[in-house]
């Protein structure tokens, strides 16, 4: 097998998840309007808290946040996708390749330490409400903030360099339909423990650790909210901490999927079907959970349709 040290100049094939026959054609009407929808709806979430007054509060300013991290997830990933099998193109370059790995890394890895945060705020909104303003002020969110983005980043600027300085061989099929670094491993020509390895312990600093983390917060929560002695209390925290669990568990439940089984139990269709839940149909189901669960966004949204639709 013919392999090369040098990456720059290379292109990838993408194999893709879908092709064309009427079953998959139908899929694929599915994955696009999904986009759109999820496009959408978290930009529109985003304009929303920006715009109301009584959501500039950490929690939804964590949100908004979230809903940037979405609607940068689904741009790295579905319009190359959508374009590719349009076009009847599969091949993508090593730089594009690259961009990929470093984008999707660096939004996931900071989506898992986002969420913890916003785990931390529902627990002292919940367990220390007269604290709130002290123990969850805006200095310590918006650090909060930028930290998940800057160890997202760095780790996805570790990953994205090491895949790429691996020597690839002859055939650079790609059975994926984006560039992700388990996937585009298994193509290189050199000995990977080491750097699957090193993969592994990041899966479990930026898994484990937040979810561990999320778990302590609800469990504490949960504590406080059996304790209360007020009925509509108790439903207004179970309301709010449960839109956040299911996206909790709808994230973390797919990438701890692939990331985190052993290689016997792999099944390279499989994986594809799961990375395309938590690439494209989870972020059009963020926003959907928070405005369904949650009276003030859905105020907020009845006040923006009487202003702008009366």
């Amino acid at each position: 097998m013919e392999n090369t040290n040098d990456t720059t100049g290379i292109n990838f094939i993408l194999l893709g998840l879908l092709n064309y026959t009427q079953t998959h054609i139908f899929f694929f009407s599915v994955v696009l309007m999904t986009f759109l929808t999820s496009l959408m709806s978290n930009i529109f979430m985003i304009m929303l808290i920006r715009m109301d007054s009584r959501l500039c509060t950490p929690m939804y300013f964590l949100l908004s946040q979230l809903s940037l991290m979405d609607v940068m997830l689904v741009l790295t990933v579905v319009p190359k996708m959508v374009g590719n099998y349009l076009m009847h193109i599969r091949s993508i370059s090593s730089a594009g390749c690259g961009a990929q790995i470093f984008l999707f890394v660096t939004l996931e890895g900071g989506e898992c330490f986002l969420l913890a945060a916003m785990a931390y705020d529902r627990y002292v909104a919940i367990c220390h409400p007269l604290r709130y303003p002290i123990l969850m002020n805006q200095k310590l969110c918006l650090h909060m903030t930028a930290g998940s983005w800057l160890l997202g980043g760095v780790d996805g600027l570790m990953q994205a360099g090491v895949t790429l300085s691996f020597p690839y061989c002859h055939s650079r099929e790609i059975n994926h339909f984006f560039c992700e670094a388990p996937s585009l491993v298994r193509l290189a020509c050199t000995d990977t423990m080491i750097f699957e390895f090193f993969m592994y312990i990041c899966c479990v600093l930026m898994l484990l650790i937040p979810v561990s983390f999320i778990l302590a917060s609800y469990g504490l929560i949960l504590i406080t909210v059996l304790r209360m002695r007020s009925a509509a209390a108790r439903k207004k925290a179970f309301a709010t901490c449960s839109s956040h669990l299911a996206v909790v568990g709808f994230f973390y439940g797919t990438i701890i999927f692939i990331y985190m089984r052993p290689k016997s139990y792999r099944s390279v269709a499989h994986d594809k079907v799961v990375s395309a839940f938590y690439t494209i149909f989870t972020p059009v189901l963020n926003p959907l959970i928070y405005s369904v669960r949650n009276k003030e966004v859905k105020g907020a949204l009845r006040m923006w349709l009487e202003k702008y639709f009366q």
